[in-house]
């Protein structure tokens, strides 16, 4: 609630937010009116003590107090300020492992936006800034919705068996920071959102009860990458910048940057990177001489959390204020790479922009985005669920649209084309990848994509990357097969084939059982110029009619001609073998 400060004893928290330089925290979540609070409230110390230390409600000292004055006992008064079931009960000796039960009140989840948003906030002028702290504002609060309206489940039961969407919403208290937590401070726009785990059931009593946290948890990267999303779009809307991918680690999956804003300045910003990058290869070296091979993907991330643990440093103790953090990142940045650098960053970032608008064209085909999201995470997971599609179809728009708003319910539709036409069930929770609905039938291009998926010595994405590309130029191509077989094709003329029945000529010298030699029929020739000709000339014809119709009325029509002599050739007709008019032979 002080940022990454402590405070002195005795200080009021108000006192401590002003000298650590960060805002006060606000209340938000559409569960606030069960308790008599409003979205934008600034969070109490009395109210988050209640709330998220104790689990009762925000304004229990006046229920309290109430109820004492109408003749309750303490102990019922106390009891009727509890939401759910009381914290006390965890540690009953008649409760089961007593001992081992730590009450859960409350999760943080942090939201942060990429790099080169925390150099614009920092470096850029004062309207940048708070037009990017607007941007963070409506991207979480969207983020929020959405866990409100489609992931946050109620629990009740032995061991949480019946679930239902809560009742009301979420309790959610905001804090902002703006700074790491390293010793040379460096600037880290984010949002700690602390979400109150109790919450009311869907009942007609609308008793309070627990969020069930691993399925905010099993969602939690689908957030990620939909709050990304909707921040890219905040920028580009409100700034005109676009995005582009950078990448961190060869190999693996890149991030969406702002286009246009010195790569060098994110190195200048990201000293707590640089630190686990050089505590990972001792990890990592230790790892291989207990094991004897080398870390799979699993073991890669648990010695990159290690390696963060190791090198996480202590809080600081000096608190400074945001206007005075500014003016030290800028002397910083300007005495590292220039002023010029740090001046035209906003200028660079809009040149880059329009740049990427000009070179990429912002449209989504969803067939092709299913085909993409599926290969990716099939080679990535094998089996899957329904939230690993869902996430990584946020990221193919992210990437995509580079900022270009996307129509709501996109993601959704992507995710459930991939699982209609490209999955099949792995299990009773997990599906995978339908290999017979990706993978043509013919086995040249089975072997062409298979060895992309299996070959171990490459990063798990950057295979994945491989086969989704070979899938998507294969499905194009059907695609546009299928295009031109169906197409109507104006202005043109049916040719009658030529006659099998006619004796082939007979040729000499061939050698015995080998193909004759393609010929053109000549008739055939002659057949079609005159049949391509008649049809230019009753369009010409037909054109004049309708012109003269216009021009000076309808005429009357002439008698019909006689009939030729038997000897006069119709055109159209067919020649007599042998005979020719002229051609090509």
């Amino acid at each position: 609630m002080v940022g990454d400060g402590h405070r002195p004893a005795g200080m009021p928290l108000r006192a401590a937010q002003d000298e650590a330089g960060v805002p006060p925290g606000v209340w938000k979540g559409r569960g606030l009116a069960a308790v008599g609070l409003k979205a934008g409230e600034v969070v109490t110390e009395r109210q988050a003590e209640l709330l998220l230390g104790e689990g009762r409600h925000p304004d229990a000292d006046r229920i309290e107090r109430e109820l004492l004055a109408q003749g309750k006992s303490p102990v019922q008064a106390r009891r009727a300020t509890v939401l759910g079931r009381p914290i006390e009960h965890n540690r009953s000796p008649e409760t089961d492992k007593a001992k081992e039960r730590t009450p859960w009140l409350g999760f943080d989840l942090t939201f942060r936006p990429p790099p080169t948003a925390h150099i614009a906030f920092a470096l850029g002028d004062d309207e940048t800034r708070l037009v990017l702290e607007l941007c963070q504002d409506i991207a979480r609060d969207k983020t929020l919705a959405w866990f409100e309206d489609s992931v946050a489940e109620i629990r009740w039961g032995s061991g949480g068996k019946h679930r239902k969407p809560v009742r009301d919403g979420l309790i959610v208290a905001v804090f902002r920071h703006y700074e790491s937590r390293a010793a040379e401070s460096k600037p880290l726009l984010h949002d700690h959102a602390v979400v109150s785990i109790r919450a009311r059931r869907p009942d007609d009593r609308g008793t309070w009860g627990n969020l069930s946290a691993d399925s905010l948890m099993t969602y939690i990267v689908a957030a990620d990458t939909l709050y990304i999303l909707y921040f890219m779009e905040e920028v580009s809307a409100r700034l005109g910048w676009a995005w582009e991918p950078r990448e961190v680690t060869p190999g693996r999956r890149p991030v969406m940057e702002i286009a246009g804003i010195d790569q060098r300045l994110i190195g200048w910003q990201s000293t707590r990177r640089q630190q686990i990058e050089d505590a990972l290869p001792v990890l990592t070296a230790k790892y291989e001489e207990k094991h004897g091979h080398a870390p799979g993907e699993r073991a890669a991330y648990a010695l990159a959390c290690q390696a963060a643990d190791q090198t996480r440093p202590p809080k600081r103790t000096e608190l400074l204020s945001l206007t005075v953090l500014r003016k030290r990142w800028r002397t910083s940045a300007i005495r590292a790479y220039g002023a010029g650098a740090v001046d035209r960053l906003a200028e660079r970032a809009r040149a880059a922009a329009a740049a990427v608008w000009a070179r990429v064209r912002p449209v989504v085909d969803i067939a092709l985005a299913a085909v993409d999201v599926v290969a990716v995470v099939y080679v990535m997971r094998g089996a899957f669920a329904r939230h690993h599609l869902l996430a990584e179809a946020r990221r193919h728009l992210a990437y995509v649209l580079r900022g270009r708003p996307h129509q709501p319910g996109l993601d959704e539709q992507i995710v459930q084309t991939a699982v209609d036409d490209y999955t099949r069930p792995a299990s009773r929770r997990m599906m995978t990848a339908d290999l017979r609905a990706l993978y043509p039938r013919d086995t040249e291009d089975q072997a062409v994509l298979r060895p992309l998926t299996r070959k171990r010595t490459a990063p798990p994405y950057e295979r994945a990357r491989l086969a989704a590309d070979a899938l998507k130029v294969r499905a194009q191509a059907v695609r546009r097969a299928d295009r031109l077989g169906s197409r109507t094709r104006p202005r043109t003329v049916a040719v009658p084939a030529a006659s099998r029945s006619r004796v082939r000529p007979f040729h000499t010298g061939r050698k015995a059982g080998r193909v004759p030699e393609q010929t053109t029929d000549v008739d055939t020739v002659e057949q079609t110029r005159r049949t391509l000709a008649e049809a230019a000339l009753a369009r010409v014809q037909e054109g004049a009619r309708e012109r003269a119709l216009l021009t000076h009325g309808p005429r009357p029509q002439p008698a019909p001609a006689a009939a030729p002599p038997p000897h006069t050739q119709q055109p159209g007709t067919q020649p007599a073998p042998g005979r020719t008019t002229g051609g090509v032979a």
